[in-house]
């Protein structure tokens, strides 16, 4: 039923198609945007049509930026002879919060998922092989720890050892406050296996 007219009805309709956005939240989007000062609406759409346009793939590391190589690509301070391999742009964020990690990273841009018909070439493999060819002494394989994750790492595992480079996974465990009775047991195997000395 409509309740507020076409209008309204589209701009919600557009808003809750957006990922994890529901109706509600779309709804209570909509209604903000309609209370917004007209200029700071436009800004907001023109600003989402000019990143749009303007943002690309790093030519280095397949994230997303503005400029031909990301900050992080661009930066001297940082060890391009260790690469750390992230699904998308949000893990490799997640990773530069901490302030601990100074080497670069490479975006694939999703996982291999036979299930749902992504295979190794839908996701930015090639781009990680060649930059191999450069003075790189480690991979960091920091996928996600599900079926799709682990999928990807082993593959990327099985086509980098081969070159002598050193691979290496993220540790999996137990969560910083987590009760081990609510923790599955693969967690808590891989918590055991990948245990250290104190």
């Amino acid at each position: 039923m409509d309740y507020y007219g076409a209008q309204m009805g589209k701009l919600i309709e557009q808003l809750s198609s957006l990922p994890g956005i529901g109706s509600k939240t779309a709804q209570r989007l909509a209604f903000h945007i309609i209370q917004m000062p007209a200029d700071r609406v436009e800004q907001l759409a023109g600003t989402m049509v000019e990143a749009r346009k303007k943002i690309r793939y790093c030519r280095e590391c397949c994230t997303l930026t503005d400029q031909e190589l990301c900050p992080i690509c661009s930066n001297p301070a940082r060890d391009k002879s260790v690469i750390m391999v992230v699904e998308n742009t949000r893990d490799l964020a997640a990773y530069e919060k901490t302030g601990k990690y100074e080497g670069v990273y490479h975006v694939l841009h999703g996982a291999i998922s036979p299930m749902l018909g992504i295979g190794p070439s839908d996701i930015r493999l090639k781009e990680l092989m060649k930059r191999l060819e450069q003075d790189v002494r480690e991979v960091i394989i920091a996928t996600n720890s599900n079926l799709e994750g682990e999928t990807t790492a082993m593959y990327i595992s099985r086509l980098i050892k081969p070159t002598g480079i050193k691979v290496t996974r993220i540790a999996n465990g137990v969560p910083v406050g987590g009760d081990l009775e609510y923790i599955d047991e693969i967690t808590l195997l891989r918590a055991l296996e990948g245990r250290i000395e104190l």
